[in-house]
């Protein structure tokens, strides 16, 4: 295996992942991105996001997708938004690696902080974190408005 930058050519197999863990959260209808806006937040001139993608010669075994962010207290923060391993690579060490990566990415970024959530039912993650010694806060709730709200 190894894990790489994500090209433009990645994107459908991206949009296949993201869906694939939509499907696992029981929220498929909730995705609305599409190829053209992914082509152009993360691959256009000022890039929103990375992504970096697990493969192995034959396939695409998951991804990490993150991005850049700033906190008042700390200055630059590094967000993971997603870790996703196609279901028939689970539980062989690629979700790790993947964030190993995105760890080793904060940090040259010089981040103060890499920050991520996980949902309370995700056991499976949830474990993992705990097994890295990650902080998990139940001081924060999330807050949202969704884009009708703006």
């Amino acid at each position: 295996m190894q894990i790489r930058s994500a090209q433009i050519e990645d994107i459908p197999e991206i949009i296949t992942m993201i869906t694939e863990l939509a499907a696992y959260e029981k929220a498929v209808d909730e995705v609305s991105i599409r190829a053209d806006q992914l082509k152009e937040d993360g691959f256009g001139k000022n890039p929103l996001f990375e992504v970096f993608i697990a493969e192995n010669e034959n396939d695409i075994l998951g991804m990490a997708f993150c991005y850049k962010a700033y906190s008042t207290w700390k200055g630059r923060v590094f967000y993971l938004e997603d870790i996703i391993v196609k279901q028939e690579y689970r539980r062989m060490g690629i979700g790790a690696a993947l964030f190993e990566t995105v760890r080793k990415r904060a940090k040259d970024f010089g981040a103060a902080r890499l920050q991520w959530q996980v949902l309370e039912w995700n056991d499976p993650a949830i474990q993992f974190y705990n097994k890295i010694s990650a902080a998990l806060d139940p001081e924060w709730i999330n807050c949202k408005l969704n884009k009708e709200q703006l």
